[in-house]
């Protein structure tokens, strides 16, 4: 028997091929992996010896032959493959182990060029897994080292592998090349300015019982590269597993959370949409203003925080029922409290802010729609006034806080605001006079009833939405601006004594 060995990943690699010379195999290596081997005192035979051909151009060329493919693609079960094996002079090979040249791992370095990534383009190694794959009848094909362990426990005990074991070994195998090929071509074609496809690769985080709802089944995919502000890279530290609704209310938290990186914040969400959020000095302020804002509609939701989750923040979540806390880190203290709540979910999840606009993808029946993730924060000036009125520092500081909570929100969106702590907000109407009247009801039944901010995800195209606005106590308006009847608007707010700021940038969250 001869097992043909050529691996760029090494790992467990000497105590597999060990195993195998005990068993009697013949081990043919190439290059580096032949020089690992006879130096850890393992016998090989190398590829040169089988072909009678050197390795050529580099190493570009040294499997690519018939002695080789060959010997892994004859069917043993045809008598007319078999004669022309031996006319040949050629023997069969009944195992590969090749895993391929680290094209992902080049890639990733800062400024790799064109010449290292070409180079990390392996020819022969997935030519060779394909032969075997497709062989696998007769070849087993070994590309995971995580499979080592379980083929050459098969061969001690049976003499051989089964052909379930084969077949998924198969399975595995055009995985890897398919990944190994997708990622070239993706890489490729970025180089091009080719985006006519899309090629889009997650491993499998875990299965979920069940979608949005129990008649629906689900799974939970995680991109290859950790990402900061992603749930695919949290740890959870105890509870529940995550439902399908659990991983979109909390993405939905920490969207928010990644626009308020300088200040401690902390965010309450139910249905993806903010229920109450609020900038502090510090966390255990930012969190009370959040909980006060709306101490309705937190219940069964999700609460996320900018820093440290400290233990007078445990404390004060301990008698509410949560679904979910998310944090950079926690106290030990704070753990200790939140444990005493076995069921809730509590998550550590990475919040550094980076320079790279993430890709958000939504699959519509069909299709696949992408766009950049909305990470833009425009910071509210007074030179945005468009009315007589100007705005004080405090209305312009309230104005700022409301228009990055607006972004978050259903559209048609309204987020009424005061002191830096959302007090209203009215989510997914059809019509913006109608979000904005649950949100400014919201803010009036709390007690708050002059001195209100008014943030809108989109432009006032009339005066209804000032006028509304007025009678529940706004002093002042932020929106983009935009429309053809702006001065509709503006004049309204001009006639109201209502400040009006207009960004120039709209926040539509669909």
């Amino acid at each position: 028997m001869r097992a043909l060995v050529s691996v760029s990943d090494k790992t467990g690699l000497v105590p597999f091929v060990q195993g195998l010379r005990e068993l009697g195999w013949t081990i043919i290596a190439t290059g580096g992996t032949q020089k690992l081997l006879e130096g850890s005192g393992v016998q090989t035979v190398g590829i040169s010896e089988v072909t009678g051909f050197p390795e050529i151009l580099d190493g570009r060329v040294k499997t690519l032959h018939p002695k080789v493919h060959g010997g892994i693609l004859a069917r043993r079960d045809l008598p007319a493959h078999m004669q022309t094996l031996a006319e040949q002079g050629i023997g069969t090979i009944d195992l590969v182990c090749v895993n391929l040249y680290p094209f992902r791992q080049t890639i990733a370095k800062e400024g790799v060029s064109m010449e290292d990534a070409i180079e990390n383009i392996d020819i022969g190694g997935p030519s060779m897994v394909r032969s075997a794959a497709k062989n696998w009848r007769d070849v087993t094909i070994v590309c995971d080292p995580a499979d080592y362990a379980a083929v050459l426990e098969e061969l001690r005990t049976a003499g051989k592998t089964s052909d379930q074991t084969r077949l998924k070994l198969s399975a595995k195998a055009y995985t890897h090349t398919a990944e190994y090929d997708m990622c070239i071509a993706g890489w490729m074609r970025r180089q091009a300015g080719l985006n006519e496809k899309l090629f889009l690769e997650y491993d499998l985080k875990q299965p979920l019982r069940y979608g949005e709802n129990p008649h629906q089944s689900a799974n939970f995919y995680a991109a290859l590269r950790p990402e900061s502000y992603s749930l695919a890279f949290a740890r959870q530290i105890q509870g529940k597993e995550l439902s399908y609704n659990n991983i979109q209310d909390a993405n939905a938290a920490l969207n928010v959370l990644r626009d308020f990186s300088d200040k401690p914040f902390c965010v309450a969400l139910k249905h993806m949409n903010p229920c109450g959020a609020a900038v502090g000095e510090t966390i255990e302020k930012a969190w009370q203003a959040a909980y006060e804002a709306d101490k309705v509609s937190i219940y069964g939701g999700i609460v996320g925080v900018n820093r440290e989750l400290t233990a007078e923040v445990a404390l004060g979540m301990k008698p509410i029922f949560l679904e979910i806390v998310i944090a950079p880190s926690y106290t030990p203290e704070a753990l200790e409290i939140l444990s005493a709540k076995k069921n809730l979910r509590v998550l550590e999840v990475p919040m550094e802010r980076g320079d790279q606009v993430p890709m958000q993808y939504v699959g519509v029946n069909g299709g696949m729609l992408v766009q950049q993730l909305d990470t833009a924060v425009e910071q509210v000036t007074e030179q945005m006034c468009v009315t007589k009125v100007r705005p004080t520092e405090a209305q312009r500081a309230d104005l700022d806080f409301g228009w990055r909570i607006v972004k978050h929100v259903k559209s048609n969106a309204i987020a009424v605001v005061r002191d830096n702590h959302t007090i209203g907000v009215g989510a997914g109407q059809t019509n913006r006079v109608g979000s904005a009247e649950i949100a400014l009801k919201q803010a009036q039944a709390a007690g708050f009833t002059e001195g209100l901010v008014l943030a809108s995800d989109g432009f006032l195209p009339f005066g209804d939405t000032v006028e509304l606005a007025a009678k529940y106590g706004v002093s002042a308006i932020v929106q983009p601006g935009g429309s053809i009847r702006d001065e509709e608007s503006v004049a309204k707010a001009d006639e109201l004594g209502i400040t009006m700021l207009f960004t120039g940038i709209r926040h539509f969250k669909h």
